[in-house]
């Protein structure tokens, strides 16, 4: 325990809101002068955590306060999370049941639970203890956020997403928003669990990804695209070389031949960005098989398709789109932010020969998520897109619980890509095209 200490006093910070949260600080704050922070940063993490408490117990025996057992414990563990973790979020982050943590402020935070959002009793002790986390998050992965920069996205070390947005452009105190994704992302199995999708559907996603069909995965927030992007790639074999581009690093593919690149924001010179175009197409010179995209949202589009029709079929991104004729025009939306002035129907021609399948997620009321359409873009005619659904989903209506149920429905229609899924040794039954009802969910 010594190696980690030196002598040092300083007295306790100005008492806060209740008892125990000024006897954390004062702990805390002389915790802080008894670290010798170059020895800390040689330690095993575990080690390190092990010592730490040992100290925390003593200085609280020091203290002289009388605190029960649970007391002591929950004392001890926010200490460490002051000290090490993300302070108050660290009771959030542990609960598995948690998907989004939404926080107005230093004294109002929101949390999604299976699909309702409730009021969390956790809070900040004030604006510049919630900046204080902000700043510990956005620093782990090379971010900054201050008065210069007032916005950022960051992630945390699990892979969930963090957006944060701090006064003066934030009125009541600092704005942060998480998306959380496990350490233990969800898997095919789950998926089907859930209902978000039949069975049928996965052996028609699993050929198309074996037979390097270009998939775009389209939705609103929190429809669970990235997560879908994360299970369809499972499919790919693991001998190919996939390079992902993201703004901030949250997919967790299974393959050991990743190259993964992240988007780089300006400093505080306002020189130094780097973007996903840049990105893109640095990655075509990298030998991929597959460019993964995390989502496009700008320019970078119009080098996502051009990579698709030369020679880096079977690559995915996703977009924001209510429905897959939405995300055609979308995509033509942002091709033209790359500041070509195409004519309509070049453009239109492009996408058509660029993407096979679109996967419209969605999510639905009382937090149900499901894959509303798998659609076929089969290619042009005059100047329109033709797109075909080969499965949907039909919404019924509300269930006692508020949640939203209906069915899945094969339409009929057999995808004109399958001679492409038969070259490539996937072959599926005549009955999983049948026009039916599959399941309701």
């Amino acid at each position: 325990m010594a190696k980690i200490i030196q002598s040092s006093n300083r007295p306790g910070d100005k008492a806060p809101e209740s008892e125990f949260e000024n006897l954390k600080r004062r702990i805390h704050g002389k915790l802080v002068d008894k670290l010798d922070l170059t020895k800390v940063s040689e330690m095993d993490n575990d080690v390190l955590r092990r010592e730490i408490r040992m100290v925390i117990e003593h200085l609280s025996d020091a203290e002289g306060t009388l605190l029960n057992r649970a007391e002591r414990e929950r004392l001890v563990e926010e200490v460490l999370d002051e000290t090490f973790g993300f302070g108050p979020l660290e009771l959030l982050l542990k609960d598995p049941l948690i998907s989004d943590i939404l926080i107005n402020g230093p004294k109002q935070i929101y949390v999604e639970k299976k699909g309702k959002m409730e009021k969390s009793p956790v809070t900040f002790r004030d604006n510049a203890h919630l900046l204080q986390i902000i700043d510990r998050i956005v620093s782990k992965v090379g971010r900054r956020v201050d008065e210069v920069s007032p916005m950022v996205d960051a992630r945390l070390p699990d892979g969930s997403r963090v957006n944060a947005i701090i006064p003066p452009l934030a009125l009541d105190g600092a704005a942060v928003s998480i998306r959380r994704f496990g350490s233990n992302p969800l898997k095919l199995e789950d998926l089907l669990n859930y209902k978000a999708f039949t069975p049928e559907m996965v052996m028609l996603l699993e050929g198309a990804i074996k037979a390097r069909l270009n998939v775009i995965i389209s939705g609103g927030t929190g429809s669970g695209k990235t997560t879908l992007l994360n299970t369809l790639s499972s499919f790919i074999p693991g001998h190919e070389r996939v390079v992902t581009i993201e703004d901030a690093a949250e997919l967790q593919l299974q393959q050991d031949h990743v190259v993964r690149l992240e988007t780089r924001p300006s400093n505080i010179e306002g020189k130094g960005a780097v973007s996903a175009t840049d990105l893109v197409k640095n990655a075509l010179r990298m030998r991929p098989e597959r460019i993964i995209i995390g989502e496009c949202r700008g320019p970078e589009t119009l080098d996502m398709l051009q990579a698709m029709n030369t020679g880096h079929e079977g690559s995915m991104t996703t977009l924001h789109a209510n429905t897959p004729r939405d995300a055609i025009a979308r995509v033509e939306t942002m091709i033209t932010m790359a500041g070509f002035d195409l004519p309509l129907k070049a453009m239109r021609q492009q996408l058509a020969s660029a993407v096979d399948l679109i996967i419209q997620a969605s999510r639905l009321q009382g937090g149900v998520r499901r894959i509303t359409y798998i659609t076929e873009v089969v290619g042009m005619e005059q100047d329109t897109v033709v797109l075909q659904d080969i499965y949907k989903y039909e919404g019924q209506g509300i269930d006692a619980e508020g949640k939203a149920y209906g069915n899945f429905i094969a339409t009929g229609i057999r995808p004109t890509f399958m001679d492409k899924l038969e070259r490539a040794g996937v072959r599926l039954p005549a009955s999983a095209f049948r026009q039916r009802v599959m399941m309701q969910a």
